[in-house]
């Protein structure tokens, strides 16, 4: 049977298979294996070719690659399970083959031709469909025209298929009103902390046996994180620094060349806006001063904006004598002028007064010497790295290193998330993180030249210390336990008073009021879960909230189902049955596939499928 695609539906067919072929196979050769071996597998009397695998095998690798960032190894891309994701795809797409070749589901030569005809990279200077291009990208991805355009037809057909089985599928209205009435429903509520001064009495003091019970039933509250007991040696530029020695004579020509930077003149933050005559300009300074209209206003009725006037900071030599004299007569932040200029008239405003400033070479010294010395003192710590290394190998240990190079040797008792001493730097982390007990210290290089050789000595697992060691901190505990469920009652009783109808105030409690809240709403010094709290409640039900942060009584004042007829509601309605029904067809059409292979029966070659890996791999 012969049925042509729409025009949209080719197009997307088109430009997946372009996408899988020159730009999923950028970095990969294809190369065939040789013998007799030309598929992997079938389902039912459609195979799967070894080049189908091959290609497929290596354009999931390489997007896998860009997934992570970094380039995987074949290797690396078998352990994450890619071959099984690209063998289950080509089998899922080798079942619906063979669906549509038994159905007898098929595009004709004429759509085959048009499809090739409207893809961009197939066209030659003059906007026509290139042959002889066309034929060298397919060469150059180890295919020929008659199975590309095979392959196009294949996919036509399954597109075919895919229509008549999950076409117009739709959910229910109810559907997506639901999950709009959901997320848009707004709720208005009061609430009220539940705070320990709400206690008419202190807690108690535990017996020994229900402390001792509270620690044996809680061991997580007081167990010890992890500790990792680590050696380093390492070499920083700042412990360089001190050893290089450079010429006075170096420091102060560097300081004379950023005089202006050290030797500030006296400046103004000036703004000028310049007037047409002389009275226009003092009229426009009589009106500021008197109130009536503000330099702003001035500004904007010129259709400018305060950068299009703004100066920036200046000195007396970036302004003309006049303009200097008039500016620089003010000793705090005001207006100056009107003042003849070359544009005319103007009036300045001063915003700050920027006196003048002058470090002097002693004091600059430190700032040239740390920057003269810092790139030398990282080219040192690099011509360390081999002899470091050969000391390593020849079996130094990290404290020779401490005694026999310029590194310090430390020690370090790291816990999970820490950052003291050598820990601030996060590839050290990284290194902590990876290191096991036995491994080799190898020399490492961190972002601002420093240099550094770690070794685990010891991981010391996560304890719970005698209760006699930490009877304060657990003491501590039960008395913020007892006093979170002294509350957590105390509350119970005030819910029960005021659903028979007792109201907040008079119940000791100081309410607030949120709003018409959606779910996604946020109450500002409230528990996160009083939210879920108050949807979860019928008009006037009271219930507690609870969290780490606290307990607070909750009472629901209103329920606001949303307005579906408006503009806001129909489009997101819209957007749902869309999304729905592409993911219902989705779904059925996935389940077709599964049926398909299984009336049709799967064969797969694991010979065949190692001499595609051995291929790749090699």
């Amino acid at each position: 049977m012969a049925s042509k695609a729409g025009g949209t539906t080719s197009k997307v067919f088109v430009w997946i298979i372009l996408i899988l072929l020159i730009a999923g196979l950028a970095g990969f050769g294809i190369g065939g294996l040789g013998g007799t071996i030309r598929t992997i597998g079938s389902v039912g009397d459609t195979e799967i070719t070894v080049e189908e695998y091959q290609r497929g095998l290596q354009q999931d690798v390489q997007r896998q690659s860009q997934r992570f960032g970094t380039p995987l190894t074949f290797q690396q891309a078998l352990q994450i399970g890619v071959d099984q994701q690209t063998r289950a795809r080509l089998v899922a797409v080798a079942a619906l083959n063979e669906e549509t070749r038994i159905l007898g589901l098929s595009v004709g030569d004429a759509e085959v031709a048009r499809q090739l005809q409207t893809v961009p990279q197939f066209m030659g200077p003059d906007g026509q469909f290139d042959r002889d291009g066309y034929e060298f990208a397919l060469s150059q991805n180890g295919l020929t025209p008659s199975e590309f355009e095979e392959q196009l037809r294949r996919d036509a057909a399954r597109e075919l298929l895919q229509q008549a089985v999950a076409g117009g599928l739709a959910p229910a209205d109810t559907y997506s009103e639901t999950i709009y009435n959901y997320l848009a429903e707004m709720r208005s509520f009061r609430w009220a902390k539940l705070e320990d001064t709400l206690l008419v009495t202190p807690n108690g003091s535990p017996t020994p046996e229900a402390l001792q019970s509270f620690y044996t039933d809680n061991p997580s509250l007081f167990e010890t994180p992890e500790l990792r007991k680590l050696s380093y040696a390492w070499l920083t530029p700042e412990m360089v620094l001190p050893t290089i020695e450079v010429d006075e004579a170096i420091l102060r020509e560097l300081y004379d060349e950023r005089r202006e930077t050290y030797v500030q003149p006296e400046r103004r933050l000036v703004e000028r806006l310049a007037f047409p005559t002389a009275e226009a300009a003092q009229t426009a300074r009589d009106d500021i001063e008197k109130g009536t209209i503000s330099f702003e206003d001035l500004v904007a009725e010129r259709d400018l904006s305060l950068d299009d006037i703004s100066l920036g900071d200046v000195s007396r030599d970036d302004l003309s004598s006049d303009a200097a004299e008039a500016v620089f007569a003010l000793s705090e932040p005001g207006l100056a002028g009107p003042v003849d200029t070359s544009l005319g008239p103007v009036l300045y405003r001063i915003n700050a007064v920027l006196n003048a400033s002058e470090t002097s070479f002693e004091d600059a010294r430190a700032d040239l010497l740390s920057e003269t010395t810092l790139d030398r003192a990282r080219r040192i710590i690099v011509d360390q790295i081999d002899p470091v290394d050969d000391l390593l190998a020849g079996g130094a240990t990290l404290e020779d290193l401490g005694q026999e190079t310029e590194m310090e040797f430390a020690t370090l008792d790291y816990v999970a998330g820490s950052d003291a001493d050598i820990a601030a730097y996060e590839e050290v982390r990284n290194e902590i993180d990876r290191i096991t007990v036995g491994d080799f210290p190898e020399v490492r290089e961190l972002g601002d030249g420093s240099i550094f050789a770690i070794r685990l000595d010891e991981i010391v697992a996560p304890t719970v210390p005698p209760l006699d060691d930490i009877r304060a901190e657990v003491e501590t505990a039960w008395q913020e336990q007892e006093t979170t469920r002294r509350l957590r009652e105390l509350g119970l009783s005030l819910a029960e008073q005021m659903r028979s109808g007792t109201p907040m105030e008079a119940l000791g409690l100081e309410p607030r009021s949120a709003i018409d809240l959606t779910r996604r709403g946020f109450v500002e010094d409230a528990p996160e879960g009083i939210l879920p709290v108050a949807f979860g409640l019928e008009t006037a039900g009271v219930d507690i909230a609870e969290s780490d942060s606290g307990l607070v009584l909750v009472e629901l004042l209103d329920i606001a189902a949303p307005d579906l007829t408006t503009e806001e509601a129909q489009s997101f309605l819209r957007q749902i049955r869309a999304q729905s029904a592409q993911s219902l067809a989705a779904d059925v059409f996935e389940l077709y596939g599964q049926d398909a292979q299984l009336r049709h029966g799967l064969s797969l070659n694991q010979a065949a499928i190692n001499a595609v890996h051995q291929s790749i791999h090699n």
